[in-house]
């Protein structure tokens, strides 16, 4: 026993008429696009709320140029109606076969998920599902085709990465490279700089010791010195006198050669 044709009348209750809303607006939507791609149409849809929100749905989101359409083919249809009154009847028939043609493709994709197959016989399931195989060898083909490309697009990601990894690995050695030699010189300028100290210290020093030596040259050579060394200390002793004898003053010997004096040899005669 079939279902009965359900009288269409507004719901009373707030929170069914808002379900019910959404859950219409959402099919709606869907019929709008499904329509649009199944036949290749240029629709527009319009919805507002009890509340006044908006919602639409255009072809590929070209709202205004579907309505910009509209506005011209109404005035069209008003001129043509008011001078040729059967345009409207041949429109009426236009507007019944597009219904017609609407309600088999619903038919068709109600079919295609699975549902109103009660009426099908064997050969027309075999048929449906050799469609359903047939689109989904292509939608599994297109798949494929996206991810071969996505996989090569990674592929080729991956290799700039890497060649870049690679670039900047070796300016990081070459920069390694010259702070090894940059430390190295100035290792070799520190080594340098002390050595030059060490060589200069070492003149100050042999400097000192070249101008302590001519201040002892200059000391040796001056006459006070001269007379010191001319002059030792003597000790001359008594001598005792006999009329027969020659005298010899006798004296302890001294350790130092020295040259006595012509005028303290004459002290004897």
């Amino acid at each position: 026993m079939g279902r009965g044709r359900v009288q269409l009348k507004r719901i009373e209750n707030k929170i069914n008429r808002q379900v019910t809303f959404s859950k219409r607006r959402s099919g709606l939507l869907k019929k709008a696009n499904e329509i649009s791609v199944l036949c290749d149409a240029e629709v527009a849809l319009i919805v507002f709320s009890t509340k006044g929100k908006l919602f639409e749905y255009s072809t590929d989101a070209c709202m205004d140029t579907i309505l910009e359409r509209y506005e011209r083919q109404c005035s069209v249809e008003e001129e043509h109606g008011a001078a040729d009154p059967e345009s409207r009847g041949n429109w009426s028939l236009e507007h019944a076969k597009l219904k017609a043609k609407v309600e088999v493709l619903q038919k068709n994709q109600r079919h295609m998920m699975g549902e109103d197959l009660e009426s099908f016989n064997v050969k027309e399931l075999q048929n449906l599902e050799q469609q359903l195989d047939t689109s989904l060898k292509h939608i599994r083909s297109k798949k494929n085709q996206l991810l071969y490309a996505s996989i090569s697009e990674l592929q080729r990601k991956e290799k700039a990465l890497q060649e870049q990894n690679t670039v900047l690995g070796k300016k990081i050695k070459e920069k390694e490279h010259e702070m090894g030699r940059f430390d190295q010189q100035q290792q070799c300028n520190q080594a340098q700089n002390s050595h030059n100290q060490a060589q200069n210290l070492h003149s100050q020093a042999q400097n000192s010791h070249d101008q302590a030596q001519n201040s002892c040259n200059q000391a040796q050579n001056s006459p006070t010195f001269l007379l010191s060394q001319a002059l030792p200390a003597l000790t001359i002793c008594t001598a005792t006198y006999e009329p027969t004898a020659t005298y010899v003053p006798t004296a302890r010997p001294i350790g130092v050669q020295t040259v006595i004096p012509r005028w303290m040899l004459g002290l004897n005669q």
